[in-house]
């Protein structure tokens, strides 16, 4: 009989803000899959669990996932045919990879920085498992996003009443000043790479004074700064976003 696949949310980085219930489950598999960026490199969702839960004697299986346009970006052309090529790759390496622990009648247990459903590589994953095994068994474990994290930690609120939000990649700068004007409250993720580019919009529109920038929000080396005209190249990272809230 296959095993069961779990997919849990660990949180933005502090071990202390994994679940009970990711805790139990992580503790009850025999294997992790575990995702990384870099194929010689280590894995940050592993290490926040090592903070709070015991890996030993555990299976670790390291799934390597390429830092290149994901497929979404490929309908606004923005992805080449070698780089789809090397997730497709990926992608069926990682499952075939996962599927050959739970084929062997092993649960596992595929970790992931915040929360599943947000922006998680898993979901690359997702169809192709179940192309290859309809009849798979997998459950979802929710986590505490960088989101409400990140909010959490300025200490201010993404919406009361009736206000809108919205969370959008930062780097979809053309529908950026629509958003900002349309929602009440606006969360742009990863904001390295476009970050002067969004604060000359926020700061022409007005918005820059309700601007909070947050990186490696739950880290040891989490660093929030209101005012985002402040903001340097060397404060710039990977884990960051810029929450906008209307004055």
């Amino acid at each position: 009989m296959a095993g069961k696949l779990y997919v849990v949310g660990v949180g933005p980085g502090d071990p202390e803000l994994l679940t009970l219930k990711a805790a139990r489950i992580i503790k009850s598999v025999p294997v992790l899959c575990v995702p990384k960026g870099r194929e010689e490199g280590a894995s940050l969702a592993l290490s926040i669990i090592k903070g709070a839960v015991s890996v030993e004697g555990k299976k670790i299986v390291e799934l390597h996932f390429p830092m290149v346009k994901t497929a979404s970006n490929a309908e606004c052309g923005m992805q080449s045919e070698e780089s789809d090529q090397q997730l497709e790759t990926k992608w069926k390496a990682a499952a075939d990879a996962i599927l050959s622990q739970l084929d062997g009648g092993s649960d596992a247990a595929f970790i992931t920085i915040g929360d599943p459903s947000i922006y998680s590589t898993f979901f690359y994953l997702h169809s192709r498992l179940l192309e290859q095994r309809p009849a798979l068994t997998i459950e979802f474990i929710p986590g505490i996003s960088s989101i409400t994290a990140a909010a959490a930690q300025a200490g201010m609120y993404l919406g009361l009443g009736n206000d809108r939000i919205a969370i959008l990649p930062a780097n979809y700068l053309d529908s950026l000043q629509e958003t900002l004007e349309r929602f009440d409250t606006v969360v742009l993720m990863k904001v390295n790479k476009v970050f002067d580019e969004v604060r000359e919009v926020l700061v022409r529109m007005g918005l820059a004074a309700g601007a909070v920038y947050v990186a490696r929000a739950g880290m040891e080396d989490e660093r929030i700064i209101k005012d985002i005209t402040r903001v340097r190249s060397g404060d710039l990272n990977y884990f960051s976003l810029v929450i906008v809230r209307k004055q």
